[in-house]
């Protein structure tokens, strides 16, 4: 017996453009932010001036990568006031959002390692054993102590995030190589191996969204029928299964991206997003 095509069930109960919607509202986001970025070297036109490590909206607006401004820091420097304003900014906006809400939505390396999974499914490679996901957080201390040893933002040369800026805004291509290493490391070594398990940029703001509001939630967990296909599909899911097993729906875990692929794929419409204060302000009453 012929094994179903993913997701199948639910493109036949919600139609296609459900079943992807949140996969097509990301990649739309993602392209949106780096093309506000693009037409000010390509057409003068300054909505969003810099990158995001540290920038500017409508040359008014400070806005920094809260981590970059922590290795400005460490490496002992004195930032400038508009440094520190935009990095609280950004970590403002992501404790409410929640933090990984950067990965799955802003950040253009996810869409590099999203087809590296896609094209994971298509060979049907086998599932190889996961590096330790605490690894991103010793990365992100590495990080944070190089500065210190060198008096440099050393990272900042090999973050991929810039280096993709720097090539689609500038052309500067000559760090594509961490790109390619990114890809062919989730294709074929490790499943997700960057953004869930190295990235040191997504454990910062993992640890910025501990206290966002904004969850999905399994809220129809009765009725899952176990198809698996949220597992096939989530970045994270390690964080399924205590949403859908266990005593609160609400996935509570920092690591999830919110990405939304598991609303997408469930044709059982297991999950959605909620806001946990509210529900916990529900159940109180």
């Amino acid at each position: 017996m012929s094994k179903a095509k993913f997701a199948q069930a639910a493109i036949d109960e919600l139609g296609w453009f459900k079943a992807h919607r949140f996969l097509l509202l990301r990649r739309l986001t993602q392209l949106l932010v780096l093309g506000l970025f693009a037409i000010g070297p390509w057409m003068g036109l300054w909505i969003l001036k810099g990158n995001l490590s540290a920038s500017e909206l409508l040359a008014l607006v400070p806005l920094a990568d809260p981590l970059t401004t922590l290795q400005v820091i460490m490496a002992g420097h004195i930032p400038e006031i508009s440094l520190l304003l935009g990095a609280a900014i950004i970590a403002l906006f992501y404790a409410l959002a929640g933090g990984r809400v950067f990965c799955s939505w802003v950040c253009p390396v996810n869409m590099i390692t999203d087809a590296a999974s896609w094209l994971r499914r298509k060979l049907a490679l086998p599932r190889l054993a996961e590096m330790p996901r605490n690894l991103r957080y010793y990365l992100l201390a590495m990080v944070l102590i190089l500065p210190v040893l060198t008096g440099i933002t050393a990272w900042e040369w090999v973050n991929p995030v810039p280096v993709l800026y720097r090539a689609v805004l500038f052309g500067a291509i000559t760090g594509l190589w961490v790109l390619v290493v990114i890809f062919l490391l989730d294709l074929f070594i490790s499943e997700r191996a960057w953004c869930s398990h190295l990235c040191p940029t997504g454990a910062m703001f993992a640890l910025l969204g501990k206290v966002s509001p904004v969850k999905v939630a399994a809220t129809r967990a009765s009725a899952c029928d176990n198809c698996m296909d949220c597992f096939e599909v989530c970045p994270e899911r390690q964080v399924l299964k205590p949403a859908l097993k266990g005593n609160n729906p609400v996935i509570v875990d920092s690591d999830c991206t919110q990405c939304g692929r598991c609303i997408d794929v469930c044709a059982q419409r297991v999950f959605q997003y909620q806001n946990r204060i509210a529900i916990k302000a529900e159940n109180n009453q």
